[in-house]
């Protein structure tokens, strides 16, 4: 887990061995009608605004949620189904986006705009296009564990506080959150993962 010395996101410093358990994600970002359908189940500890996306449409992802809500969905969800949804930890949603590789991205060294929807001309791959809609979800790059869209689209919120390194990082992939810390800051403190079409910060969406 985490960047090689030689790239430049100093925020994914230390690169370090793990062991996780097996797990299941969800092969889309949610979307604006799955989040429609669980936001009108019963309330668990807070209001879901049933429609807080943007760009209006039952197929895109749903974006406008933050950390709290995201967190709120899977509760919701887990009290209607009797099973556990939560977000990723940081580690689990990197091993689903690696997809065993070891290169920059699960397909390469270098993401293209034949391979992710963005703005091939920036000079940071993370620079996105600016359009007036998000794209809607769609087959693109097939990776190899079978999940859409993680390297675009939208943001995706995970479980675990931000912190600036991996020094001290749970060495099992566990959720690596304080809960004083936790109480003290907003969603901006929270650990986002993936990219988007847009670099504006109400673009995050969930993916349990």
């Amino acid at each position: 887990m985490g960047s090689p010395e030689r790239e430049e996101n100093n925020s994914e410093k230390l690169q370090h061995l793990l062991t996780l358990k097996p797990f299941f994600i969800g092969k889309y970002p949610v979307t604006q009608a799955q989040w429609r359908t669980v936001a009108n189940l019963s309330r668990v500890n807070r209001f879901l605004n049933p429609d807080p996306s943007h760009v209006k449409d039952d197929n895109r992802p749903v974006e406008n949620v933050n950390w709290h809500d995201a967190v709120e969905f899977c509760d919701r969800l887990s009290k209607y189904t009797g099973r556990q949804y939560r977000l990723p930890s940081e580690a689990q949603w990197e091993y689903a986006c690696r997809a065993g590789t070891s290169t920059t991205f699960c397909f390469g060294k270098t993401l293209t705009p034949e391979l992710a929807t963005y703005d091939g001309n920036r000079i940071n791959w993370h620079s996105v296009e600016y359009n007036s809609k998000n794209p809607i979800i769609r087959p693109r790059f097939v990776k190899i564990f079978g999940l859409f869209d993680i390297h675009e689209t939208v943001w995706e919120w995970c479980a675990d506080v931000w912190h600036n390194n991996y020094k001290d990082a749970p060495i099992e992939g566990n959720i690596w959150i304080n809960e004083n810390y936790k109480k003290r800051y907003f969603q901006s403190r929270f650990v986002v993962r993936g990219g988007s079409w847009c670099q504006l910060g109400y673009l995050i969406t969930l993916n349990c």
